[in-house]
């Protein structure tokens, strides 16, 4: 199903100013909306790079380890090599519903009101 973006409006959006942009990063809403992306993508990012590190670290000096058979000529180190992508896809897909969710409407709330269509 196809959906049409209405076209833009005449009405040029109000700029805020400095003041107002100082107002609203000092307010509790964008507070708590910074809080909680960083309470989700940091965690998040620092799981990955160390999952990434134990990967490359085990890939170094786990030879005998990586080169494991697991199923035919399917080893250790190409099972946890696609387990990289995997849960790339994953945290990719999991950041989206989770921003769609929580983020995004709470960042178009401030927008919004930023723009003075409230």
């Amino acid at each position: 199903m196809a959906t049409e973006t209405p076209p833009p409006s005449k009405i040029p959006a109000q700029r805020p100013s400095a003041e107002e942009f100082e107002a609203v990063q000092e307010s509790a809403e964008f507070g708590e909306l910074r809080r909680s992306y960083r309470s989700f993508a940091f965690p998040l990012t620092v799981g990955f790079i160390a999952w990434y590190l134990l990967y490359v670290l085990l890939s170094n000096y786990a030879g005998d380890f990586m080169g494991t058979t697991v199923v035919g000529n399917i080893n250790v180190a190409l099972v946890l090599g696609l387990a990289q992508f995997l849960t790339t896809f994953l945290i990719a897909w999991w950041y989206a519903r989770i921003a769609a969710a929580k983020f995004d409407p709470k960042a178009e709330a401030i927008k919004t009101r930023m723009e003075g269509a409230e």
